[in-house]
Protein backbone atom coordinates (compact mmCIF):
# COMPACT_ATOMS: atom_id res chain seq x y z
CA UNK A 1 0.00 0.00 0.00
CA UNK A 2 1.82 3.05 -1.26
CA UNK A 3 0.95 6.59 -2.16
CA UNK A 4 3.13 9.17 -3.92
CA UNK A 5 2.84 12.88 -4.30
CA UNK A 6 5.13 15.61 -5.51
CA UNK A 7 5.02 18.56 -3.18
CA UNK A 8 2.76 20.88 -5.16
CA UNK A 9 3.46 23.83 -2.90
CA UNK A 10 7.12 23.62 -3.87
CA UNK A 11 6.52 23.10 -7.59
CA UNK A 12 8.48 20.93 -9.97
CA UNK A 13 11.76 19.81 -8.46
CA UNK A 14 10.44 19.45 -4.92
CA UNK A 15 10.88 16.29 -2.83
CA UNK A 16 8.46 13.39 -3.17
CA UNK A 17 7.08 11.03 -0.53
CA UNK A 18 6.01 7.38 -0.58
CA UNK A 19 4.35 6.02 2.57
CA UNK A 20 4.22 2.24 2.89
CA UNK A 21 2.17 0.62 5.67
CA UNK A 22 3.18 -2.74 7.09
CA UNK A 23 1.18 -5.58 5.50
CA UNK A 24 -1.98 -6.89 7.12
CA UNK A 25 -4.81 -5.17 9.01
CA UNK A 26 -4.23 -3.26 12.23
CA UNK A 27 -6.42 -3.58 15.34
CA UNK A 28 -8.06 -0.90 17.50
CA UNK A 29 -5.65 0.20 20.21
CA UNK A 30 -2.80 -1.60 18.42
CA UNK A 31 0.25 -0.39 16.56
CA UNK A 32 0.33 0.83 12.98
CA UNK A 33 3.76 0.59 11.46
CA UNK A 34 5.42 1.39 8.19
CA UNK A 35 7.97 3.61 6.47
CA UNK A 36 7.89 7.08 4.94
CA UNK A 37 10.21 7.03 1.92
CA UNK A 38 11.50 10.44 0.83
CA UNK A 39 13.24 11.30 -2.41
CA UNK A 40 15.07 14.61 -2.68
CA UNK A 41 14.18 17.07 -5.42
CA UNK A 42 16.25 19.36 -7.55
CA UNK A 43 17.77 21.16 -4.56
CA UNK A 44 18.37 20.68 -0.84
CA UNK A 45 15.27 21.04 1.35
CA UNK A 46 14.84 21.28 5.12
CA UNK A 47 12.22 18.71 6.22
CA UNK A 48 10.79 20.40 9.26
CA UNK A 49 8.10 17.87 10.15
CA UNK A 50 6.51 14.66 8.88
CA UNK A 51 2.96 14.04 10.11
CA UNK A 52 0.57 11.15 9.62
CA UNK A 53 -3.18 11.79 9.72
CA UNK A 54 -5.90 9.18 10.25
CA UNK A 55 -8.92 10.09 8.13
CA UNK A 56 -12.42 8.60 8.12
CA UNK A 57 -15.49 9.00 5.94
CA UNK A 58 -18.18 10.11 8.38
CA UNK A 59 -21.90 10.74 7.98
CA UNK A 60 -23.59 13.69 9.67
CA UNK A 61 -27.30 14.27 10.27
CA UNK A 62 -28.69 17.81 10.07
CA UNK A 63 -31.92 19.64 9.36
CA UNK A 64 -31.59 19.23 5.59
CA UNK A 65 -30.89 15.49 5.79
CA UNK A 66 -27.57 13.66 5.80
CA UNK A 67 -24.16 14.44 4.37
CA UNK A 68 -20.74 12.78 4.24
CA UNK A 69 -17.31 14.26 4.78
CA UNK A 70 -13.69 13.41 5.49
CA UNK A 71 -12.73 13.83 9.14
CA UNK A 72 -9.21 13.70 10.60
CA UNK A 73 -9.48 11.80 13.90
CA UNK A 74 -5.82 11.55 14.93
CA UNK A 75 -2.40 12.97 14.00
CA UNK A 76 1.11 11.72 14.69
CA UNK A 77 4.46 13.42 14.16
CA UNK A 78 6.83 10.69 12.93
CA UNK A 79 9.92 12.64 11.86
CA UNK A 80 11.49 15.89 10.78
CA UNK A 81 14.29 18.25 11.70
CA UNK A 82 16.76 17.28 8.97
CA UNK A 83 17.99 18.41 5.56
CA UNK A 84 17.12 16.26 2.55
CA UNK A 85 19.87 16.69 -0.02
CA UNK A 86 19.27 16.96 -3.75
CA UNK A 87 18.28 13.52 -5.07
CA UNK A 88 18.81 11.88 -1.65
CA UNK A 89 16.68 8.88 -0.69
CA UNK A 90 15.79 8.45 2.95
CA UNK A 91 13.41 6.06 4.75
CA UNK A 92 11.76 7.03 8.03
CA UNK A 93 10.31 4.08 10.01
CA UNK A 94 7.31 4.72 12.23
CA UNK A 95 5.10 2.91 14.69
CA UNK A 96 2.06 4.69 16.14
CA UNK A 97 -0.80 3.52 18.34
CA UNK A 98 -4.30 3.62 16.90
CA UNK A 99 -7.12 4.99 19.08
CA UNK A 100 -9.02 2.25 20.86
CA UNK A 101 -12.23 3.42 19.18
CA UNK A 102 -10.77 3.16 15.67
CA UNK A 103 -13.57 1.71 13.49
CA UNK A 104 -13.41 -1.83 12.17
CA UNK A 105 -13.22 -2.02 8.37
CA UNK A 106 -13.30 -5.79 7.87
CA UNK A 107 -14.37 -9.05 9.47
CA UNK A 108 -12.38 -12.17 8.64
CA UNK A 109 -11.00 -10.49 5.56
CA UNK A 110 -14.37 -9.30 4.26
CA UNK A 111 -14.75 -5.50 3.92
CA UNK A 112 -17.62 -3.85 5.79
CA UNK A 113 -17.79 -0.76 3.57
CA UNK A 114 -16.23 1.57 6.14
CA UNK A 115 -13.57 3.87 4.62
CA UNK A 116 -10.44 4.81 6.57
CA UNK A 117 -7.20 6.26 5.24
CA UNK A 118 -3.72 7.38 6.24
CA UNK A 119 -2.40 10.64 4.81
CA UNK A 120 1.15 12.02 5.08
CA UNK A 121 1.87 15.71 5.49
CA UNK A 122 5.31 17.20 4.92
CA UNK A 123 6.29 20.58 6.30
CA UNK A 124 9.14 21.93 4.20
CA UNK A 125 10.59 25.43 4.41
CA UNK A 126 7.48 26.72 6.16
CA UNK A 127 5.10 25.22 3.57
CA UNK A 128 2.84 22.24 4.25
CA UNK A 129 1.65 19.77 1.67
CA UNK A 130 -0.54 16.70 2.08
CA UNK A 131 -0.11 13.50 0.14
CA UNK A 132 -2.78 11.17 -1.18
CA UNK A 133 -4.58 8.70 1.07
CA UNK A 134 -3.49 5.13 1.62
CA UNK A 135 -6.40 2.84 2.63
CA UNK A 136 -6.22 1.61 6.21
CA UNK A 137 -7.57 -1.86 7.06
CA UNK A 138 -8.62 -2.57 10.66
CA UNK A 139 -9.79 -5.95 11.93
CA UNK A 140 -11.82 -6.37 15.14
CA UNK A 141 -10.40 -7.08 18.56
CA UNK A 142 -10.90 -10.64 19.81
CA UNK A 143 -13.90 -9.67 21.96
CA UNK A 144 -15.47 -7.69 19.12
CA UNK A 145 -15.12 -10.61 16.73
CA UNK A 146 -16.54 -13.01 19.33
CA UNK A 147 -19.65 -10.85 19.78
CA UNK A 148 -20.19 -10.41 16.04
CA UNK A 149 -19.77 -14.13 15.41
CA UNK A 150 -22.26 -14.88 18.21
CA UNK A 151 -24.79 -12.54 16.60
CA UNK A 152 -24.36 -14.43 13.34
CA UNK A 153 -24.82 -17.75 15.13
CA UNK A 154 -28.01 -16.38 16.69
CA UNK A 155 -29.44 -15.63 13.26
CA UNK A 156 -28.64 -11.97 12.64
CA UNK A 157 -27.77 -10.89 9.13
CA UNK A 158 -25.29 -8.15 8.26
CA UNK A 159 -26.79 -5.13 6.47
CA UNK A 160 -24.23 -2.35 6.53
CA UNK A 161 -21.75 -0.44 8.68
CA UNK A 162 -21.20 3.30 8.81
CA UNK A 163 -19.63 6.06 10.88
CA UNK A 164 -21.87 8.73 12.38
CA UNK A 165 -20.80 12.13 13.68
CA UNK A 166 -21.89 12.67 17.28
CA UNK A 167 -21.70 11.13 20.75
CA UNK A 168 -23.69 8.40 22.43
CA UNK A 169 -24.96 9.79 25.72
CA UNK A 170 -23.93 8.14 28.96
CA UNK A 171 -20.84 6.45 27.52
CA UNK A 172 -17.11 7.10 27.71
CA UNK A 173 -16.87 7.73 23.97
CA UNK A 174 -13.67 9.58 23.03
CA UNK A 175 -13.78 10.09 19.24
CA UNK A 176 -16.16 12.66 17.70
CA UNK A 177 -17.95 9.87 15.81
CA UNK A 178 -19.00 6.28 16.40
CA UNK A 179 -19.38 3.17 14.26
CA UNK A 180 -22.74 1.47 13.84
CA UNK A 181 -23.02 -2.07 12.48
CA UNK A 182 -26.57 -2.62 11.29
CA UNK A 183 -28.07 -6.11 11.55
CA UNK A 184 -31.25 -7.62 10.15
CA UNK A 185 -33.42 -9.62 12.57
CA UNK A 186 -34.12 -13.32 12.15
CA UNK A 187 -37.68 -14.65 12.18
CA UNK A 188 -37.81 -14.85 15.97
CA UNK A 189 -37.77 -11.06 16.35
CA UNK A 190 -38.74 -9.81 12.89
CA UNK A 191 -42.26 -9.04 14.07
CA UNK A 192 -40.92 -6.99 17.00
CA UNK A 193 -37.97 -5.00 15.61
CA UNK A 194 -36.93 -3.63 12.24
CA UNK A 195 -33.19 -3.79 12.86
CA UNK A 196 -30.51 -3.74 15.55
CA UNK A 197 -27.35 -1.64 15.53
CA UNK A 198 -24.17 -2.52 17.41
CA UNK A 199 -21.53 0.01 18.50
CA UNK A 200 -18.22 -0.91 20.13
CA UNK A 201 -16.48 1.66 22.36
CA UNK A 202 -13.19 0.03 23.30
CA UNK A 203 -10.88 1.07 26.13
CA UNK A 204 -7.59 -0.36 27.43
CA UNK A 205 -9.46 -2.07 30.27
CA UNK A 206 -12.45 -3.37 28.32
CA UNK A 207 -15.23 -2.25 26.05
CA UNK A 208 -18.73 -0.85 26.09
CA UNK A 209 -21.15 -2.63 23.76
CA UNK A 210 -24.08 -0.43 22.79
CA UNK A 211 -27.10 -2.19 21.28
CA UNK A 212 -29.95 -0.22 19.75
CA UNK A 213 -33.19 -1.61 18.35
CA UNK A 214 -35.78 0.01 16.12
CA UNK A 215 -38.97 -1.46 17.56
CA UNK A 216 -42.04 -1.82 15.42
CA UNK A 217 -45.22 -0.03 16.42
CA UNK A 218 -48.35 -1.85 17.46
CA UNK A 219 -52.04 -1.30 16.85
CA UNK A 220 -52.19 1.41 19.51
CA UNK A 221 -48.52 2.42 19.79
CA UNK A 222 -45.92 4.07 17.59
CA UNK A 223 -42.58 2.54 16.76
CA UNK A 224 -39.60 3.74 18.78
CA UNK A 225 -35.92 3.06 19.37
CA UNK A 226 -34.53 1.42 22.50
CA UNK A 227 -30.93 1.25 23.60
CA UNK A 228 -28.97 -0.75 26.14
CA UNK A 229 -25.29 -1.12 26.83
CA UNK A 230 -23.04 -3.67 28.46
CA UNK A 231 -19.44 -3.67 29.65
CA UNK A 232 -17.11 -6.50 28.70
CA UNK A 233 -13.48 -7.40 29.30
CA UNK A 234 -10.69 -8.11 26.84
CA UNK A 235 -9.67 -11.14 28.90
CA UNK A 236 -11.00 -14.69 28.87
CA UNK A 237 -12.69 -14.27 25.50
CA UNK A 238 -12.12 -17.84 24.33
CA UNK A 239 -13.51 -19.35 27.53
CA UNK A 240 -16.75 -17.37 27.47
CA UNK A 241 -20.12 -18.61 26.13
CA UNK A 242 -20.83 -15.65 23.87
CA UNK A 243 -23.91 -17.15 22.27
CA UNK A 244 -25.61 -17.33 25.67
CA UNK A 245 -24.33 -13.91 26.73
CA UNK A 246 -25.41 -12.11 23.57
CA UNK A 247 -28.70 -13.97 23.52
CA UNK A 248 -29.45 -12.53 26.97
CA UNK A 249 -28.52 -9.04 25.80
CA UNK A 250 -30.89 -9.22 22.85
CA UNK A 251 -33.77 -10.49 24.97
CA UNK A 252 -33.31 -7.65 27.44
CA UNK A 253 -33.07 -5.13 24.62
CA UNK A 254 -36.23 -6.32 22.90
CA UNK A 255 -38.15 -6.30 26.20
CA UNK A 256 -37.15 -2.65 26.87
CA UNK A 257 -39.97 -0.13 26.43
CA UNK A 258 -38.73 3.32 27.52
CA UNK A 259 -37.17 6.10 25.42
CA UNK A 260 -33.65 7.49 25.57
CA UNK A 261 -31.81 10.23 23.65
CA UNK A 262 -28.76 8.19 22.70
CA UNK A 263 -26.86 10.91 20.85
CA UNK A 264 -26.99 13.57 23.52
CA UNK A 265 -23.83 15.05 25.07
CA UNK A 266 -22.07 12.43 27.14
CA UNK A 267 -20.17 12.11 30.38
CA UNK A 268 -17.58 9.46 31.11
CA UNK A 269 -19.16 6.10 31.81
CA UNK A 270 -18.69 3.85 34.80
CA UNK A 271 -15.49 1.80 35.22
CA UNK A 272 -15.15 -1.14 32.88
CA UNK A 273 -15.85 -4.48 34.48
CA UNK A 274 -16.81 -8.07 33.72
CA UNK A 275 -19.03 -9.62 31.13
CA UNK A 276 -22.40 -9.16 32.79
CA UNK A 277 -22.50 -5.45 33.60
CA UNK A 278 -25.59 -3.83 32.08
CA UNK A 279 -26.84 -0.26 31.71
CA UNK A 280 -30.26 0.08 30.06
CA UNK A 281 -31.56 3.05 28.10
CA UNK A 282 -33.74 3.58 25.08
CA UNK A 283 -34.30 6.42 22.67
CA UNK A 284 -36.20 7.96 19.78
CA UNK A 285 -33.31 9.12 17.64
CA UNK A 286 -32.83 7.19 14.40
CA UNK A 287 -33.78 3.90 12.78
CA UNK A 288 -32.26 0.48 13.52
CA UNK A 289 -32.85 -3.26 13.05
CA UNK A 290 -32.61 -6.24 15.29
CA UNK A 291 -33.62 -9.67 16.22
CA UNK A 292 -32.07 -13.01 16.69
CA UNK A 293 -32.55 -16.66 16.03
CA UNK A 294 -31.30 -19.83 17.65
CA UNK A 295 -28.46 -20.85 15.39
CA UNK A 296 -26.84 -19.99 12.11
CA UNK A 297 -23.53 -19.20 10.45
CA UNK A 298 -21.10 -16.79 12.10
CA UNK A 299 -21.20 -13.10 11.26
CA UNK A 300 -18.15 -13.56 9.06
CA UNK A 301 -20.25 -15.72 6.77
CA UNK A 302 -23.09 -13.21 6.91
CA UNK A 303 -20.74 -10.42 5.90
CA UNK A 304 -19.36 -12.56 3.08
CA UNK A 305 -22.90 -12.94 1.81
CA UNK A 306 -23.30 -9.22 1.32
CA UNK A 307 -21.05 -6.71 3.10
CA UNK A 308 -22.40 -3.26 2.39
CA UNK A 309 -24.56 -4.74 -0.34
CA UNK A 310 -21.60 -6.27 -2.16
CA UNK A 311 -21.38 -9.93 -3.19
CA UNK A 312 -18.18 -10.45 -1.26
CA UNK A 313 -18.44 -14.21 -1.17
CA UNK A 314 -18.63 -14.39 -4.95
CA UNK A 315 -15.99 -11.89 -5.96
CA UNK A 316 -14.04 -11.22 -2.77
CA UNK A 317 -10.89 -10.01 -4.51
CA UNK A 318 -12.83 -7.70 -6.81
CA UNK A 319 -14.77 -6.21 -3.90
CA UNK A 320 -11.58 -5.55 -1.98
CA UNK A 321 -10.24 -3.70 -5.00
CA UNK A 322 -13.46 -1.68 -5.23
CA UNK A 323 -13.15 -0.65 -1.59
CA UNK A 324 -9.55 0.46 -2.19
CA UNK A 325 -10.70 2.49 -5.19
CA UNK A 326 -13.47 4.02 -3.08
CA UNK A 327 -10.89 5.49 -0.71
CA UNK A 328 -9.30 7.49 -3.51
CA UNK A 329 -12.61 8.36 -5.15
CA UNK A 330 -14.15 9.60 -1.92
CA UNK A 331 -11.27 11.59 -0.48
CA UNK A 332 -10.17 13.16 -3.74
CA UNK A 333 -11.19 16.80 -3.47
CA UNK A 334 -12.28 16.43 0.17
CA UNK A 335 -8.96 17.26 1.81
CA UNK A 336 -9.93 20.78 2.82
CA UNK A 337 -13.17 19.64 4.40
CA UNK A 338 -11.38 16.91 6.31
CA UNK A 339 -8.76 19.34 7.62
CA UNK A 340 -11.41 21.77 8.83
CA UNK A 341 -13.39 19.07 10.59
CA UNK A 342 -10.33 17.51 12.13
CA UNK A 343 -9.19 20.80 13.58
CA UNK A 344 -12.52 21.67 15.20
Amino acid sequence: MVFKRLLGSLGVGGPSVDTVLDPGPAVPGGSLGGHVHLTGGGADFDIEQITLELVARVEAEHEDGESEGALVFDRFTVGGGFRLAEGEQRSIPFSVMLPWETPVTELRGQPLGVVLGVRTELEVAGARDKGDLDPLAVRPLAVQEAILEALGQLGFGFRTADLELGHIGGTGQQLPFFQEIELAPPAQYAHTVNEIEVTFLAHPGGMEVVLEADKRGGLFSAGHDVLTRFTVSHHGVEQHDWNAEVDGWIRQLVESRSSYAAHSPYGHGEPYGGYAHKDDHSHDSHHHDGGHGRSGPGMGTAVAAGAAGLAVGVVGGMVAAEVVDEVGDFFEGDDEEGEEEGED
